[in-house]
């Protein structure tokens, strides 16, 4: 057989089967699935391909066959459930001992550099003029040596395991559908790994805050996101604290009189009791005075994650959304950390008197919440509202028309195209609305419409890198043993998922994916995976078309490295760049 036939022969093999099969392609209850593609002229197969495309990171070799001969209704509820085992997940999870551990752990356990130092130096195994040599290797190994005695970690470890479980779900997982919408709310309600402050909560920050909600209730994945610690620091809440409240008056009153009765007690008998207490009493206060009202999160959380840019707010509303949110912050978890010895020794029972809410890793600092009058949107606060006045504010901002309107628009735009028909935004909104926030619904709702169907959406997304990746070793059963490598091409080729700075999130439009220098790193990225060159990818390209004698004799007779360089040019090709 000549190269020109093999290569023809394996065209319509292995990854073509899947590429050919693409070309073709609450609280009220949910609707009924309908999935109206007859109508714009699909037929089972070229719907199947698409539904695969938009609701899983791409199909396994025969998966449009059976999901064709399963249905494609039953399918999606299967889907929309997220309820089918992974095994395959779980087995190739086993030994991700960060995966599991609580905010408490994480944090008395894995310390960025910062954190290091200055417990080092508390511990008096460093001194402060060495950090003078910090940049220098033999000081950065000294360091390494001293957190592994003290029984601390590397913050690195904590993020490979955070990025290798994202690959491994995606790449290996039966909820397909759970892994889509993850990413798709995770980049919604994106935190960053470059911000120190809240690196270490961003493993249960998805765990917890995003995942279990995905599928739910958009107003309670709010709530999630807004009060986890990753946010919190992450969009400077942590920080916006008012001195408009008369217990932090009362507080201030009673340390300067404490300190005066230590004063005197320490000029009469020469008596210091009291005085550690009280200096690490004065600078938790003297640190909160240099804090001020921040607009930021509030700012966000109006324009990209509830009503919009076009919303309907106005700079008025920022400030006063920020008033209301004004002590919201994470609860102190550094077992040596001031804020945490302070907090223990008031006690639960005195901070929850106080008007304190003290939830999980949430603390509501009912000493630092602006207690005046607030109008947002129209709507007037009354003065002393406390913690109940920011859930108020979160459901007003969760079930705001505008919100509907850019959640609906958001979605319409990953999973149907770049430019969504207003018709089909307005409905999605409608069910939005009318079911409080039921994604569900308004994505059985966006299935059930012919715009989803629209021949001109086939093919139409452009896929991100990390797609792009994923698609790749599902369509070729890859067997990724080093998923971390993947992780550095999805980098080269433009996206390094948890580290996007910006609060927008990447952005979901094929301009921003596609360029001269990210083409050639999408092709280079094809053949490096398919010639095994990518450390830890292992491909069986043979088994992928054992049906195909031509395919089986080619390997025999030792082509398979050509055979090897066209599987990459078809992940590099331009039809398998889109979704």
């Amino acid at each position: 057989m000549n190269l020109k036939r093999m290569a023809k022969t394996f065209a319509v093999g292995a990854v073509m089967t899947v590429l050919s099969a693409f070309a073709q392609t609450s609280h009220s209850s949910e609707p009924r699935i309908k999935m109206p593609y007859k109508k714009t002229g699909l037929d089972s197969r070229q719907a199947a391909a698409h539904l695969l495309s938009r609701f899983s990171f791409g199909a396994t070799p025969g998966q449009v066959d059976e999901v064709v001969s399963m249905g494609l209704d039953k399918w999606l509820k299967q889907q929309l459930n997220a309820d089918l085992p992974d095994d395959e997940v779980n087995k190739r999870l086993e030994g991700y001992n960060t995966l599991g551990l609580d905010n408490s752990t994480i944090v008395n356990t894995y310390l960025n550099p910062g954190q290091l130092i200055r417990v080092l130096i508390m511990q008096h195994l460093i001194d402060k003029d060495s950090l003078q040599s910090a940049g220098r290797k033999e000081y950065q190994d000294r360091l390494h040596t001293l957190m592994i005695q003290t029984g601390y970690k590397p913050m690195q470890d904590l993020q490979r395991e955070l990025i290798n479980q994202k690959i491994i779900r995606a790449a290996y997982g039966q909820n397909q559908l759970k892994e889509v919408l993850t990413d798709f709310w995770f980049n919604h309600f994106n935190v960053s790994l470059t911000k120190n402050q809240c690196e270490q909560y961003i493993q249960t920050y998805e765990r917890d805050a995003i995942r279990p909600n995905v599928l739910g209730n958009f107003e309670t994945m709010l709530v999630a996101t807004a009060k986890h610690p990753a946010m919190l620091e992450y969009l400077d809440n942590a920080s916006s604290v008012s001195n408009n409240n008369e217990l932090i008056r009362k507080q201030e009153n009673n340390v300067q009189q404490l300190r005066s009765k230590l004063q005197l007690r320490k000029m009469n008998n020469n008596d210091t009791t009291g005085e550690a207490g009280m200096r690490l009493i004065e600078q938790v206060m003297n640190a909160q005075k240099r804090q001020g009202l921040n607009e930021n999160y509030a700012r966000e959380i109006m324009e990209l994650h509830t009503l919009g840019v076009d919303g309907g707010y106005t700079q008025k509303d920022v400030t006063e959304v920020a008033r209301a949110l004004t002590g919201w912050a994470p609860a102190p978890l550094y077992n040596n950390g001031i804020a945490k010895k302070i907090m223990d020794i008031a006690g639960e029972e005195r901070m929850k008197k106080q008007g304190f809410v003290h939830e999980g890793d949430f603390l509501f600092r009912a000493n630092r919440h602006d207690q005046g009058e607030k109008t947002i949107l129209g709507r007037r606060f009354p003065a002393n509202g406390g913690y109940q006045e920011g859930m108020e504010v979160l459901h007003m901002l969760a079930t705001h028309p505008s919100t509907a309107k850019f959640i609906a628009t958001k979605l319409a735009n990953r999973f149907v195209c770049d430019t969504p028909a207003t018709a089909l935004v307005n409905r999605m909104a409608d069910v939005f609305l009318q079911t409080n926030g039921n994604i569900k619904a308004v994505l059985i709702t966006m299935v059930n419409s012919p715009e989803f169907w629209d021949q001109k959406a086939l093919r139409e997304k452009v896929k991100s890198p990390f797609e792009l990746a994923i698609s790749a070793i599902r369509a070729t059963n890859a067997d990724i043993q080093q998923p971390f490598q993947i992780y550095a091409w999805c980098m080269k080729m433009g996206q390094r998922f948890y580290f996007y700075q910006a609060p927008t999130g990447f952005p979901d439009k094929a301009e921003y994916w596609i360029n001269t220098g990210s083409l050639l790193n999408r092709m280079n990225f094809g053949l490096a995976f398919a010639t095994e060159k990518i450390p830890g990818v292992k491909l069986n390209l043979a088994a992928l078309n054992k049906k195909n004698n031509n395919f089986t004799l080619a390997y025999a007779a030792g082509n398979n490295t050509m055979i090897s360089q066209i599987t990459g040019i078809l992940i590099g090709s331009p039809e398998f760049q889109r979704k």
